[in-house]
């Protein structure tokens, strides 16, 4: 069997937030009290398998509900393709957690494209199924927090470090994002919508491993992070 391009692989971990079936109810605008994405709902979330399955499980740890992924020098996403309204709830809040870190890569090339742990969000742009643009919310290993750069597979996507290296490695770790403001730094405008959200941990193409944990995803009309752990 001919083996699949890497470079098809990555534009389509962009496209399918955006591209092919609708979900029951997408193309419904969700109501701020919809907002908040349990463990278990995520984990019952679509997958889009790019290179072997990333494990997915909803665990407890150390009294907190939350979904574990697994890399395993695997990759594949969690997704939900709805549309939402960044004017109601402009901010994306989670925790996340990480067992390590992929040391010695290079996160600009593809050798390097993989994390511990991402939550991104995507946007159409056209009606053709490249014409995306996905903002993704990294935990680096190498590039420094804070740090922003194109995707080496397609600069339709934007990576976005929040934490980087091994300092907070082991502890719960609260995110707050205005997507807006971040779209707007990354590709130059504000979006007053989004089509889709999803997260994931990937280790393929470094044939790496780690394991991540997600909790308290949602959207808010409140700057204000989440209670983490």
């Amino acid at each position: 069997m001919r083996p699949r391009s890497p470079l098809l692989s990555r534009l389509a971990m962009l496209a399918v937030l955006c591209a092919g079936p609708l979900l029951p109810g997408a193309g419904e605008v969700l109501a701020a009290e919809d907002l908040h994405f349990s463990p278990e709902e995520i984990r019952g979330w679509s997958t889009r398998v790019f290179a072997g399955e990333t494990e997915y499980r909803v665990v407890d740890l150390e009294g907190t509900r939350a979904l574990r992924a697994r890399a395993r020098r695997r990759a594949s996403a969690k997704y939900l393709e709805r549309e939402i309204d960044l004017r109601e709830t402009p901010y994306l809040q989670w925790c996340w957690r990480v067992s390590g870190i992929h040391e010695g890569l290079d996160e600009t090339r593809k050798a390097g494209d993989d994390y511990p742990a991402r939550v991104y969000v995507a946007r159409r742009t056209g009606l053709l199924p490249w014409q995306v643009e996905s903002v993704n919310y990294v935990w680096a290993s190498t590039q420094p927090a804070g740090s922003a750069w194109p995707n080496a597979f397609t600069d339709r996507a934007r990576l976005l470090a929040l934490q980087s290296g091994d300092a907070r490695v082991g502890e719960w770790v609260a995110e707050v994002r205005d997507v807006g403001a971040d779209y707007r730094r990354l590709f130059g405008s504000r979006p007053d919508t989004i089509d889709g959200l999803a997260l994931m941990s990937d280790g393929d193409n470094a044939g790496v491993d780690a394991t991540a944990w997600f909790t308290h995803l949602a959207f808010s009309a409140s700057p204000t992070p989440p209670d983490c752990p």
